[in-house]
């Protein structure tokens, strides 16, 4: 097998959270052109159709499932019709998830928990019950946590988003320990990357301002996460499990400047 074959994922199959869009798209389709088929999951069926088109233009199989991630019993009919269409999954992707930047004396207790379950509580969630099927069905896998650097760089306005995403990444280094060798977990650390939620804050002054203080001079881009998602899900990362991957310019702290509390 040469070198670039251990990048293929051929006749492998995929559950994808949050696909419709951004990061989870990308990664959807860089699978698919890597040989697996896809089981794409997020709230908004139009968004879901649009991926599973690109999916299958690589000549792969796309199943959609309207999931909210937040709701348990969805995300066990979304396991188990991933099953009935492929009858194993061998690939989890825990990308849905987020939180917008708030002052910590504007978040409420019911903020906070939110943001955990909706960043952590999910991803623990969905991976208990795709976990033992994984094994079961494809006699092992790989699980790729989507975190952030907000979870290992401290900022203003971050204590229910960060705090959740730092939480993300220890579960991650958590299970790679207990399911360990038959289950690889691994997350990537993004750094400000080019998606919908981003456009929302983002204009050109702010751009600017946050690629100056980006080591590489830019903003992600949703591939360049999807880049790290093949390597890891992948044969190529056989041997790596529990770590984070910083996918994020260079950053060594957040790069939006946010108030303190009493400037």
């Amino acid at each position: 097998m040469g070198i670039l074959d251990q990048f293929r994922l051929d006749n492998k199959v995929a559950l994808i959270t949050g696909a419709g869009r951004g990061i989870g798209a990308a990664i959807a389709k860089a699978y698919a052109e890597a040989g697996a088929d896809v089981v794409l999951a997020a709230r908004t069926e139009a968004q879901l159709q649009e991926t599973a088109k690109a999916v299958e233009g690589f000549g792969r199989k796309a199943l959609t499932v309207v999931t909210d991630v937040m709701q348990q019993d969805q995300l066990e009919q979304l396991v188990s019709k991933a099953l009935e269409t492929f009858g194993r999954i061998d690939i989890l992707v825990n990308n849905a998830g987020g939180f917008p930047p708030k002052p910590m004396l504007k978040t409420s207790v019911e903020d906070f928990n939110a943001a955990f379950q909706f960043n952590v509580s999910t991803a623990f969630a969905l991976s208990k019950l795709v976990i033992p099927k994984m094994v079961e069905t494809a006699g092992g896998g790989s699980i790729v946590n989507i975190s952030s650097i907000a979870g290992q760089e401290p900022s203003s306005f971050f204590t229910a988003y960060g705090t959740s995403k730092s939480a993300l990444s220890f579960l991650t280094r958590e299970m790679a320990q207990e399911f360990a060798p038959k289950v690889r977990v691994n997350a990537i650390a993004v750094g400000s990357t080019k998606t919908e939620a981003l456009k929302t804050v983002l204009n050109d002054e702010i751009e600017k301002a946050m690629v100056e203080l980006t080591p590489m001079a830019r903003l992600g881009e949703v591939e360049d996460i999807a880049a790290c998602a093949l390597y890891l899900a992948s044969p190529a990362a056989s041997y790596l499990t529990g770590d984070i991957i910083g996918v994020n310019g260079g950053l060594n702290a957040l790069n939006m400047k946010m108030p303190r509390a009493f400037d």
